[in-house]
């Protein structure tokens, strides 16, 4: 099984990506909606979570925005954060993937925003890191999420930088398409090119 890994900040089209090598047959799996799904659903991380932070677990719902102003400024508390989601985000992956292989998939695609972070990209035959200008990447999320543009900016600036995903990514795509088409398109060619050189035949 090839397994293509997608990294890069909010904003820079992983999911745009994802969604496009899905066309080419391969298992999608979107680590932040997983990440979502598990705060609503897996009592064992909820557990974890109302012993490392306490009051941020009422009734067996997660107050999100009560962890998120925990962590926020610090550095300590949300490595604690990382390391109790992200154990269970892996599992989850390491399960789908497992079950896809099972079941002769031959392409497996995994979208994670700390893919590197987190160790996923080890399990990655090569990782690909999506970037774009974060005045670009600004309008994108205050037109996806509603929200302003001293918002928009913070959220970028907590994230890694263009020059970690560099350093750290097989491959960089560079997206300042003016339109989700466009990019998909070049996706496209970019991916049938990946697959091709890697010897995988489109599941299609």
């Amino acid at each position: 099984m090839f397994i293509i890994g997608l990294t890069g900040g909010t904003g820079s089209g992983k999911t745009s990506a994802l969604r496009v090598l899905e066309t080419f047959g391969a298992l999608a799996i979107d680590c932040d909606a997983i990440y979502h799904e598990l705060l609503a659903s897996d009592e064992d991380m909820k557990i974890e979570l109302a012993q490392r932070f306490p009051g941020a677990v009422n009734n067996g719902i997660v107050n999100r925005s009560l962890l998120g102003s925990i962590v926020f400024n610090d550095s300590a508390a949300l490595l604690d954060l990382n390391a109790i989601t992200h154990k269970y985000t892996i599992q989850n992956v390491e399960d789908k993937l497992a079950k896809w292989e099972s079941q002769s998939g031959r392409i497996a695609a995994i979208d994670a925003i700390a893919l590197i972070e987190s160790g996923v990209n080890e399990k990655c035959d090569i990782v690909i890191g999506i970037t774009a200008p974060k005045e670009i990447r600004i309008q994108r999320i205050i037109a996806r999420d509603g929200i302003n543009l001293q918002q928009a900016a913070l959220r970028i600036d907590a994230q890694k930088p263009d020059s970690f995903f560099a350093e750290h990514c097989d491959y960089i795509l560079v997206n300042t398409y003016a339109t989700k088409d466009e990019f998909d398109e070049y996706c496209k060619r970019f991916f049938k090119n990946i697959i091709n050189d890697g010897g995988i035949k489109n599941a299609n």
